[in-house]
């Protein structure tokens, strides 16, 4: 599924989330609490020095890579081009030059119809209804 057929939830440019507002000044101190002990686990649990190996990691300079072709596809510089010659031209619009059809007639929902005899454009005027 392509992207322009997804919805507005989903965002590939991460969820940012604004200012906690809370309640009272007590939700506020237990939130506060909460935040600093799962700190404190995630240190104890060497996460910290992971996420700084992580932003280390994402400062580091982008390597550089130097395309090459591939063995086998460089020494085939000696074959020519083939030589077709002439050009090409816009070719002459193909036009009815014919007695056969009478016309174009329009049937049911703008579809086209040849008309071949006066009985049949009498047909497709009365829409086939007898």
């Amino acid at each position: 599924m392509t992207m322009h057929l997804e919805g507005p939830w989903l965002s590939m440019s991460g969820k940012k989330r604004g200012k906690v507002k809370f309640r009272n000044a007590e939700e506020a101190r237990k939130a506060r609490e909460l935040e600093e002990s799962w700190r404190e686990l995630l240190k104890r649990q060497g996460v910290e020095a992971e996420q700084k190996r992580q932003t280390r990691a994402m400062k580091a300079p982008a390597l550089d890579y130097k395309l090459t072709t591939p063995v086998g596809r460089t020494n085939t510089h000696h074959i020519p081009s083939r030589d077709t010659g002439g050009n090409a031209t816009l070719a002459a619009p193909k036009v009815y030059t014919g007695t056969k059809v009478k016309g174009i007639a329009t049937m049911h929902k703008s579809n086209a119809v040849p008309v071949f005899s006066d009985e049949e454009a009498i047909e497709i005027s009365r829409m086939r209804r007898g």
